[in-house]
């Protein structure tokens, strides 16, 4: 069976600050970059044998960490990339709140946005496990493959895999910083979620 690990890229300034970046290019911060050097040996010791990364600083900067300490090539995948939250990228929630009222509203309720040119949560599903597909049907029977990428995609891509209808993602807990959603694909069962937010 093949291990997949959904690991969330460490902390940037716009983490910290409350801002929305969705597929703006920031970088790690100073705590991210420590989170990430933190993180990696943890990874590492599951023993990956492939590391995918969004190719967005924050996820190839965090992927870079483990590929120091496993010695894999990492491979960048724009489909990997954070869903895109258009107008709202780099204003807080407390300023989309007073601009998009109604569209926030259903954002928090986990309902498609529908306006600001936020991607649609479909959008970000099929392209996301597009991707992670792809790299396990190339991957060699039993592999463990990394994908260094972001929390709303990583989130969207788990309820997609596992066939569960798209309204439960709200109850799927946010992944943290440097933390890790686990997968198991069996060829016959199909997907199963073996742990959350794990660091």
């Amino acid at each position: 069976m093949t291990l997949l690990i959904l690991w969330r890229h460490g902390q940037t300034e716009w983490n910290a600050a409350g801002r929305i970046q969705g597929q703006t290019d920031t970088p790690l911060s100073a705590v991210g970059v420590e989170q990430a050097r933190e993180s990696a040996p943890r990874v590492a010791a599951l023993g990956p044998t492939a590391l995918v990364a969004s190719d967005l600083t924050r996820a190839a900067t965090t992927a870079a960490a483990l590929a120091e300490v496993s010695g894999l090539p990492v491979t960048h995948d724009p489909r990997l990339r954070e869903r895109s939250f258009g107008q709202w990228e780099s204003h807080t929630h407390a300023e989309v709140t007073q601009r998009w009222p109604e569209s926030f509203a259903r954002w928090r309720r986990g309902e498609e946005v529908g306006d600001a040119g936020v991607e649609e949560i479909d959008a970000v599903a099929k392209r996301m496990v597009a991707a992670l597909q792809e790299a396990v049907d190339t991957a060699a029977p039993d592999a463990v493959i990394v994908a260094a990428t972001h929390g709303a995609a990583a989130r969207f891509a788990t309820i997609a895999l596992l066939g569960w209808p798209m309204d439960l993602a709200p109850t799927l807990g946010a992944l943290h910083n440097c933390h890790a959603t686990h997968l198991r694909h069996d060829p016959v069962r199909g997907w199963t979620l073996q742990a959350h937010n794990v660091s």
